[in-house]
């Protein structure tokens, strides 16, 4: 097992840590009903998995957005974060409202 207690790690990337082990082990516990022929018991952990790698992201989501105001205003969002107001949104970011989505892009909810 993995020690989740890493120096200086944030809260919301533990939770999002635990939830991805839940995932892993349920989706082992699937894995290992469907050799067994029990399919209602494997989609029911199917299923708990699914929620968990749900949760993860949501987690992941708010960490990305913690990191992105720590950034400040005025600075471009890295890889995997959306692009705030006065910030370029780049390759595979969504365009935030008030910008234009580029190539890739997904456009804001007032186009």
């Amino acid at each position: 097992m993995i020690d989740l207690q890493a120096e200086g790690s944030s809260p919301v990337l533990d939770e999002a840590a635990r939830e991805l082990q839940a995932a892993q082990h349920d989706a082992r516990v699937a894995f290992d009903c469907i050799a067994l022929g029990e399919l209602d018991r494997a989609h029911t952990h199917a299923l708990t998995a699914r929620v968990a790698v749900d949760a993860a992201v949501t987690a992941l989501t708010v960490a990305i957005a913690e990191v992105g105001q720590a950034a400040g205003p005025g600075q471009a969002a890295g890889p995997g974060q959306a692009a705030g107001p006065g910030q370029a949104a780049g390759p595979g970011q969504a365009a935030g409202p008030g910008q234009a989505a580029g190539p890739g892009q997904a456009a804001g909810p007032d186009r």
